[in-house]
């Protein structure tokens, strides 16, 4: 049987044709019983809307943000570079895309590129998580106003988005616990703990899993408090440098932020032998080098070129009323210095 036309939904519901395109397409003043009528012809038929031809009508395109922290870390230059890359297929599919950056870690930096967003109209906002209380006003006020909200890498409460894209934090931390446990091949041993901030969810959401695995399944392993670095290569060179010389023996090193290029230069002067089993969170140029030359063990990158284009795709879905696309849960690749992508070596 051919695809259901419009034509087909209007003569089953016994409506003109402009009456039933004006309840498929939302546009109003329509009597409640007509309503009913087509949305059961819409259901009885399986009549899909046609997204395209409804924007061209109505001469429209989709309007987006992506509120991002700026370049000066490598895995948010991963960020902005995908969605520079994927310019022209957006203009093509009629997505007006405008980045705004901040400062990270600057939570007034962020509440103020958001609360700029207010009233421009926006049909959908991504933007990465930080602690809530300064911005909730201002997701408040766009969601209120009909725009989608949509979290990346780090969440915050689900009743201030509408959906959240990126890995799951909690299992990432355990993940890291459970490879540093089997390191130690039941020894005992102490680990470092650094983190960009535990006001972010994604970092405090990996301690937290990390923490969950080494207490309950290797007890004989010490953990220290987290040394937070705001993601600073140097303040985590010198933090770590001076962890590194004090008088207990680190076997292990878990960085559930960024500032990998301070824990390297950390490493290759305290540890020369690479005797310290160390994971880090995302591939950089930095880590790429620092897994080949052993002095990082694993890298776990939660990708954040799917995350762009999964955010892209979700936002277009739900700014046009149609169901989120599916995508399975978003896994972060495990890299070793055996498995690196061939355009890192």
């Amino acid at each position: 049987m051919k695809n259901p036309t419009l034509h087909d939904v209007a003569a089953l519901a016994g409506v003109s044709y402009a009456t039933a395109d004006r309840v498929v397409n939302r546009r109003g003043n329509v009597a409640e019983k007509s309503v009913r009528k087509v949305n059961d012809a819409v259901a009885q038929l399986g009549y899909v809307r046609n997204i395209a031809a409804a924007k061209l009508s109505k001469n429209r395109h989709h309007h987006l943000a992506f509120v991002l922290p700026d370049k000066s870390h490598d895995f948010f230059g991963r960020m902005h570079d995908q969605l520079a890359a994927a310019a022209l297929h957006l203009k093509t599919a009629g997505v007006v895309l405008d980045v705004i950056e901040f400062e990270a870690f600057d939570a007034c930096a962020l509440e103020e590129a958001l609360s700029g967003l207010i009233g421009k109209n926006y049909d959908g906002v991504a933007f990465v998580g930080q602690v809530l209380d300064k911005f909730s006003t201002s997701l408040t006020a766009l969601r209120a106003e009909g725009t989608k909200i949509v979290t990346l890498v780090s969440d915050v409460p689900e009743n201030n988005r509408d959906h959240y894209i990126g890995i799951d934090n909690v299992k990432a931390g355990r993940t890291a616990g459970r490879l540093i446990g089997f390191s130690h091949g039941g020894k005992s041993g102490h680990v470092i703990l650094t983190a960009g901030s535990l006001d972010l969810r994604d970092h405090s959401d990996r301690i937290n899993g990390f923490r969950e695995v080494i207490e309950a399944d290797f007890p004989n392993i010490g953990i220290s408090e987290v040394i937070e670095t705001k993601d600073q290569a140097e303040l985590m060179r010198k933090t770590l440098h001076q962890s590194l010389s004090d008088a207990s023996p680190v076997t292990a090193i878990y960085n559930a932020g960024a500032g990998n290029e301070g824990l390297v230069r950390a490493l290759r002067d305290r540890d020369p032998e690479g005797a310290i089993f160390c994971i880090v969170h995302e591939l950089s140029t930095t880590v790429c080098d620092a897994l080949q030359d052993g002095f990082v063990d694993v890298a776990l990158d939660q990708r954040p070129e799917i995350e762009m284009n999964r955010a892209l795709a979700l936002l277009q879905a739900i700014a046009d009323e149609m169901p989120p696309p599916p995508s399975p849960e978003l896994i972060p690749a495990i890299y070793v210095r055996d498995n690196l992508p061939t355009e890192m070596n």
